[in-house]
């Protein structure tokens, strides 16, 4: 099943495993290259720090290529505005609790960042917001109890 992603989290892995394939693997080949000089490898700190950091970046390259070619790119400012929420928009909420407006953009799973205001498709706010309208007021269940938000603005950013 492929795995929904925005254009922007599919340019930035796309940019991190550059990263990782060209800079940071030269970094880390002359890192094991200076370490092996210093000689004995069984006592030496240093070779085996740049080796772990090499496995680790070669996993996270093979992680990345994965994702990347499972992925279905949906790019949301070509979808035409409806006023319904769907994966990709940005909406703005309105807690009938605390009176307090709150904006969230709706991302696959691997570009969920709460600071910065992105949240999961497989959250349980964005699965009680998907497909309903502006003007709706929705019920999502909290650990800390049902909360009441009213969509207020929904956009294709």
């Amino acid at each position: 099943m492929p795995n929904p992603m925005t254009t922007k989290g599919a340019d930035d892995l796309r940019e991190e495993l550059a990263h990782r394939k060209t800079a940071l693997r030269q970094e880390i080949t002359q890192a094991i290259a200076e370490a092996r000089a210093h000689g004995d490898l069984k006592e030496n700190a240093e070779y085996h720090a740049a080796r772990e950091q090499q496995s680790f970046n070669e996993g996270r390259i093979q992680e990345i290529e994965g994702r990347l070619a499972d992925v279905q790119v949906i790019d949301v400012t070509k979808i035409p505005e409806t006023g319904k929420v769907i994966f990709g928009a940005t909406v703005s909420l309105f807690d009938l609790e605390t009176e307090e407006t709150q904006r969230y953009c709706i991302v696959g799973e691997d570009e969920a960042d709460l600071k910065q205001g992105k949240i999961s498709v497989m959250s349980p706010i964005a699965r009680a917001l998907i497909g309903k309208s502006v003007d709706d007021v929705v019920t999502v269940a909290t650990p800390g109890g049902s909360r009441e938000y009213e969509i207020t603005e929904v956009a294709h950013i």
